[in-house]
């Protein structure tokens, strides 16, 4: 079976790569991220794909500098070492039209999924199963992820509550394909949980130490010991919104390491400021803390692979970020910040009921939580025998051979969608500095006009 996957950010690309990793042995993959306005630079593309590690009954080892599994078509752009190539939507359909695959994972953001699926990749011969899904929490389900995705044949979830809430919107609305169950492909297998030790805790001190009730997180006995002596947190685009909570946040961390000086305190970006991400970020964490004026040294500022970060990690806070599920599943200890709130709006209402969530005040005072085991085996952390997505895929594939698989019915096909279409194909078709030109002009013209009326 050959599966082409295409991605056009950071979180889509490390989540493409990872779930490639995991298919079953045999399968030829490529991998490419499509060129739009949020292309991730050379060292996000090379983060996002470094932590791509095969599960057990994996396939082949996915190598991360070819983009590649062993044994599938390498990249299309010479000098692969720089990652997996960044192509324009020519270039993809080329590529796709090249390699033939069996199946395309779509591994980008709604509007571009659409606009794969629907018109640049469109008519591809043999037919290839079209796969798509979400990188990350999504919790609560929405409409609105539904219906960008409702013209491919198997949409990708992580966790049962994802799945039933999905299929009903689905069965509500119509249009879209299957929906199957994986393990988030970041999260390792077999990992997750604390043994059943919860309750408050400060962070652990260097690998095997600890004061009393202090969970010290994990190691495999056979590795090297590492000291753990780094609080990670983990930042998010999108929430808190307001430059205040953000500062808020900085200054508990800085608070920490006042009084923790044995404790390296990382503030994990997910992107430099003059970097793209999924989102767009409006209150640079790293931009912030100068503007503070805040002591040289308290707070590291650093990017790079979140499993790197978490292997010398004695605790991690962060407010909503799959990277949570990344900290329990290499049994670090951790906080969910709930200072701003608990909602579907702050992306963090999937963690009630988990046991992680804490106030900045913990922060200051170095009090991380573990999970509640219930909660973990109700929330992506159900056993491996229970995803059942290659399934799924392996169906569906044997039906496109066939002739037998009806194509998905997007219900974003018809003139009251036409518009938005030509804007999310002149995402991927318009080099994105050209296209950041003609928004900037957009914008002016409609200063002017408004200033003249």
């Amino acid at each position: 079976m050959k599966v082409l996957a295409v991605a056009d950010s950071d979180s889509y690309l490390k989540w493409a790569a990872c779930l490639l990793a995991g298919l079953p042995a045999g399968c030829t993959t490529e991998l490419a991220v499509v060129r739009t306005p949020i292309t991730p630079s050379p060292a996000q593309i090379r983060a996002a794909v470094s932590g791509a590690v095969p599960g057990p009954a994996s396939g082949p080892a996915f190598d991360p500098v070819s983009g590649t599994v062993p044994g599938s078509v390498p990249g299309s752009v010479p000098g692969a070492a720089a990652g997996p190539p960044v192509l324009s939507a020519r270039g993809l359909r080329r590529t796709a039209e090249r390699f033939r695959p069996d199946a395309v994972l779509v591994a980008c953001t709604g509007p571009v999924v659409d606009i794969l699926t629907a018109e640049v990749l469109a008519g591809l011969s043999p037919r290839p199963v079209f796969v798509t899904g979400l990188p990350g929490i999504s919790v609560p389900a929405t409409e609105k992820a539904w219906l960008f995705r409702s013209g491919c044949d198997l949409f990708v979830l992580h966790s049962g509550r994802e799945v039933e809430e999905f299929s009903e919107i689905g069965r509500r609305l119509g249009g879209g394909g299957r929906v199957g169950l994986a393990r988030l492909p970041f999260l390792r297998a077999g990992s997750g949980g604390f043994g059943g030790s919860d309750g408050p805790a400060g962070p652990a001190g260097p690998a095997g130490s600890g004061g009393p009730g202090v969970p010290v997180a994990r190691q495999d006995a056979a590795a090297p010991a590492r000291p753990r002596d780094r609080v990670v947190f983990a930042t998010q685009a999108k929430v808190p919104r307001r430059r205040e909570d953000r500062e808020r946040i900085l200054l508990a961390l800085a608070d920490l390491a006042g009084r923790r000086p044995d404790l390296d305190v990382v503030v994990k970006l997910r992107a430099l400021a003059d970097e793209r991400q999924t989102h767009n970020e409006r209150h640079h964490y790293q931009n912030l803390w100068q503007e503070l004026g805040g002591r040289s040294g308290a707070l590291r500022f650093e990017a790079g692979p979140m499993h790197e970060h978490l292997a010398r990690a004695a605790g991690f806070v962060t407010v909503s970020s799959t990277a949570a599920l990344e900290a329990i599943a290499c049994s670090v200890p951790l906080l969910v910040l709930s200072d701003f709130g608990v909602s579907a709006e702050m992306i963090n209402l999937v963690f009630e009921g988990s046991g992680v969530l804490g106030t900045l005040e913990d922060l200051s005072a170095g009090r991380f939580r573990t999970p509640d085991e219930a909660w973990c085996k109700a929330n992506y952390f159900h056993g491996d025998g229970e995803s059942d997505w290659t399934g799924h895929l392996v169906s569906l594939v044997g039906q496109a051979r066939s002739g037998r698989l009806a194509p998905a019915v997007s219900l974003l096909d018809g003139p009251g969608y036409a518009a938005a279409r030509r804007r999310a194909r002149l995402r991927v078709e318009v080099p994105p500095n050209v296209l950041r030109v003609g928004y900037r002009a957009k914008r002016r013209m409609r200063r002017y006009l408004r200033a003249l009326g």
